[in-house]
C-alpha cells in the first residue's frame, strides 16, 4: 500500500464524511467531504501531470496551513512525486538552500509569498521550477478531471523530502519513503485509539511532521475529521475545545503553556469532550503536565519522535502517563535500551538512544556520508539508527527519560551534567517562565553551565543560584545566568541553543 491507497480506502468507506474543516477566518473555504477532497486532489493531480510532474520528481509546498496544502500533497501523492514541506518562516538564504538541493520540479506557494521567491535566481529556485499559487489550485480543484492512469508508488518509493531544523548547521533532506509513513500511522491508530468519530483540532503547522504525519495522516487513515487552523491561538483553542467541537488535540509544550495561562484567567473549563491531548516536538515541563492535569483533569501524553523516524516512544493511551518521560516503544520499532549496538549496557545506564523499525528512513537526500555516520551495526550485522538523543530506560518498565541532545552534553570536571535536568529544576521556581541551560567553556571545569533564564518576576542570578543547589549536586549548579526576554525557538517550539547569545 501506499499513501495515496490509504487515503483512497478512507474515500470509499466514508465518501459523504467531512474530511477538511478550515477555519481561516473571514472568506474561508467551505468543509470537504472525504469524497470532495479526493476529486479536488485527482483534479490537481491531472494538473500537475500535464505540467510534467511525474514519479520521483519532487513538488515543494512553500504555503501555510490551508486546504490547498492538504490537496496538492494527495495529488503530488498519487503521480507518486515526494513532497518537499517548506517552513513559511523560511526567508532567502533558508529558501534557496532547500529548493537548489532538493531540485522540484513545481513549488506551490502563496501570494504572501512571492516577494520572497521573487528573490531567487533560477538556479536558487532549484533550476528554475515552475510556481503555482494557492489560488490557481483552488480554481483548478473546483472543477473535476478525468482519471489519471499513472503507476501506482511502491511502498519503498519516496513520499517526503523532510528538512530538517537545522538546529546545528543546515538542514537536510530527510528522505521518508510511503512504508517509513505507512508504520508511523499503522502504530500510532493502534497506539492512540483512532476513531472515526474523532474531530482532531489541527493547528501545528503542516510543514512539520508532527502536523503532517501524527496530525492530518493519521486522522484521514482513521477517517476522522480534520479541524484544521492557520495557526495556533489559545484563546480560539480553548473556545473550540470548550464547545466540544473536538476530541484530539495535539500541540508543543509551548502551546500547553499558553493554554494553561487562558485556562487560568477563565478559571475553567473542563474540556470533558475531549479524550486525548498529545504534546511532542519539545520536552513537556512537569510544572505545566501538573498545571494541566489541575485545571483540566487531563493527563497529557507525552510521546517522542523525529523527523528521521516519525513516532518511535510513547506513553499509554490507557496506563500511566509518567510526567517526565516519553514512555515505551510503539509498535514495529525495537528500543531495547541505550547504546544498543554497542556493549552491554546495565539496566538504568544512561547513553545514546538506537533504534530499528520500518519507520526509520531512508537516509539524507544526497548526503551519503552523513546517513552512513547516522547508523550503526551490531554484532549480528543489524543497523541502528542514532538518534542523537541522550537517554535512561527504567529497567522496571521500560519508561524512558530524555536526557538532552548528544552535542549538548555538558562534561565539567569530568562529571557528566544533563542541561534538562536542570532546566526542570528552574522552570519549578515561581517566577521562571522557562529556562535553558548550555555549556560554556570554563578554565578550571573544561565546561560549566550556563543558565539562561525569561522571568515573570524580579529574580536575582544569587536567589536562582541557591535555588539550584537545594535541589542539585554543587557542580550541577549554573556558574552564570542571563536573563532574557524569549528563549530562540523554531516553529515547534524546540529550543535553538546555538543561537542562545554569548555570555
Amino acid at each position: 500500500m501506499n499513501l495515496a491507497q490509504l487515503f483512497a480506502a478512507s474515500v470509499r468507506r466514508l465518501p459523504g464524511k467531512t474530511a477538511l474543516d478550515f477555519a481561516g477566518g473571514p472568506g474561508a473555504a467551505p468543509a470537504l467531504t472525504y469524497a470532495e477532497l479526493d476529486v479536488a486532489a485527482a483534479a490537481v493531480a491531472a494538473t500537475f501531470a500535464a505540467r510534467g510532474v511525474g514519479p520521483g520528481d519532487r513538488v515543494a509546498l512553500y504555503l501555510g496551513n490551508r486546504p490547498e496544502f492538504v490537496i496538492a500533497y494527495l495529488a503530488a501523492a498519487r503521480l507518486g512525486a515526494p513532497a518537499v514541506p517548506i517552513n513559511t518562516a523560511y526567508r532567502r538564504r533558508e529558501l534557496a538552500h532547500i529548493l537548489s538541493d532538493s531540485r522540484p520540479r513545481l513549488i506551490v506557494t502563496e501570494e504572501a509569498h512571492w516577494p520572497t521567491l521573487e528573490e531567487l535566481g533560477p538556479e536558487e529556485r532549484g533550476g528554475g521550477a515552475e510556481i503555482v499559487t494557492a489560488g490557481q489550485l483552488a480554481g483548478i480543484a473546483a472543477n473535476p478531471a478525468a482519471p489519471l492512469s499513472t503507476p501506482a508508488p511502491g511502498g519503498g518509493d519516496l513520499a517526503f523530502l523532510l528538512y530538517t531544523s537545522g538546529t546545528t548547521g543546515r538542514s537536510k533532506g530527510a528522505m521518508l519513503t510511503h512504508d517509513n509513513v505507512l508504520a508511523t500511522v499503522a502504530a500510532l491508530l493502534t497506539a492512540w485509539s483512532w476513531r472515526e468519530d474523532d474531530k482532531l483540532l489541527l493547528a501545528l503547522p503542516l510543514f512539520h511532521t508532527h502536523g503532517l504525519v501524527v496530525g492530518l495522516h493519521c486522522a484521514l487513515a482513521a477517517g476522522a475529521t480534520v479541524l484544521l487552523r492557520r495557526k495556533f491561538d489559545a484563546a480560539e483553542a480553548l473556545d473550540t475545545l470548550a464547545r466540544g467541537d473536538a476530541t484530539v488535540f495535539f500541540g508543543v509544550p509551548t502551546m500547553y503553556a499558553r493554554l494553561v495561562e487562558e485556562l487560568r484567567r477563565r478559571r475553567g473549563p473542563r474540556l470533558e469532550r475531549v479524550r486525548l491531548f498529545a504534546s511532542g516536538s519539545a520536552p513537556l515541563p512537569p510544572e505545566t503536565f501538573a498545571a494541566f492535569a489541575e485545571l483540566t483533569g487531563h493527563r497529557i501524553l507525552e510521546r517522542y519522535g523525529m523527523t528521521e523516524t516519525g513516532m518511535l516512544l510513547s506513553n499509554p493511551y490507557a496506563g500511566e502517563r509518567r510526567p517526565g518521560t516519553v514512555g515505551t516503544a510503539l509498535p514495529g520499532v525495537e528500543a531495547p535500551g541505550v547504546n544498543a549496538a554497542g556493549a552491554e549496557v546495565p539496566p538504568g545506564a544512561e547513553g545514546e538512544l538506537e533504534v530499528r523499525g520500518a519507520n526509520v528512513f531512508a537516509g539524507y537526500w544526497g548526503d551519503a556520508e552523513k546517513t552512513a555516520a547516522s547508523f550503526t551495526a551490531d554484532a549480528e550485522g543489524r543497523r541502528w539508527f542514532r538518534t542523537g538523543d541522550l537517554a535512561r530506560r527504567d529497567p522496571a518498565d521500560g519508561y524512558f527519560t530524555l536526557l538532552g541532545r548528544r552535542g549538548e552534553l555538558i562534561i565539567s570536571g569530568g562529571f557528566n551534567i544533563y542541561p534538562r535536568e536542570i532546566e526542570e529544576v528552574l522552570e519549578a521556581l515561581p517566577g521562571v517562565r522557562e529556562a535553558a541551560v548550555v555549556g560554556r567553556p570554563h578554565p578550571e571545569w573544561g565546561e560549566a553551565p550556563v543558565a539562561f533564564v525569561v522571568a515573570d518576576r524580579p529574580l536575582s542570578e544569587d536567589e536562582i543560584v541557591a535555588h539550584c543547589k537545594r535541589q542539585l549536586a554543587g557542580f550541577k549548579s549554573p556558574r552564570a545566568v542571563r536573563f532574557v526576554e524569549a528563549l530562540p525557538r523554531n516553529a515547534l517550539g524546540k529550543v535553538q541553543r546555538h543561537l542562545l547569545p554569548p555570555l
